[in-house]
This record gives structure tokens, sequence and C-alpha cells, in this order.
């Protein structure tokens, strides 16, 4: 073992290097744990969303046109006494509609 500090990897931003030198050995052991356990949340993060987006593109309706996203619902709006599917999603905070046909009269 060195008696001389050990250089940061090119990855670590200075400025974060430069705090970790500042800290004693229970604080960077602490901080060497949450940061395994915040890269494992992170990497299975990923794999949930990617599992998702494959779950997606098995699921997507037929009829659902390709700028309309698969977590969209059918909705009946009524304009002027006529009724209208239209596709509905939350985007953010915005709830977003596109239009999918008239309503049969059977219906």
């Amino acid at each position: 073992m060195s008696y001389s500090p050990p250089d940061p990897p090119r990855e670590v931003p200075p400025d974060i290097a430069s705090k970790l030198e500042e800290q004693s050995p229970e604080v960077l052991r602490q901080i060497a744990r949450f940061a395994e356990e915040l890269a494992e949340h992170r990497e299975r993060e990923a794999r949930l969303a990617e599992k998702e987006e494959d779950e997606e593109v098995e699921d997507r309706p037929e009829d659902l046109p390709d700028d309309v996203p698969s977590k969209a619902t059918i909705t009946i709006k009524e304009i002027n006494d006529n009724r209208y599917y239209y596709w509905q999603w939350r985007d953010g905070e915005k709830i977003r509609s596109q239009y999918k046909g008239p309503v049969s009269p059977d219906e």
C-alpha cells in the first residue's frame, strides 16, 4: 500500500474529487456505500424502463397512430351534439388528445 493518496479516476469531476479529499475515512466509506447503492438503483431503473418499452411495443393496438403513445386511452367527446372518439394521454402536466373518428350511432 502506498503512502501517497490515490489519484481520482478521470471520470470523476474535479470539484467532487476535491470534496472527497476533505472527508474523514468514515464519511468516505458511507459515500462509497451510497454510491454503490445509487449505481444499483439506476441500473435497475434502466432495466425496468427497457422492459417497459419492450412491453409497450408488444401491447400497441393496431389502429394506434405512430405519434400517439401506447399508454393512450380512448375517450368520447361531445361537440355540437355529435360524439367523437379521441386518443388521450398525459404528457407531463398536460393532457394531450388526438382525433380518432366519429362514434357510430349504434353505440
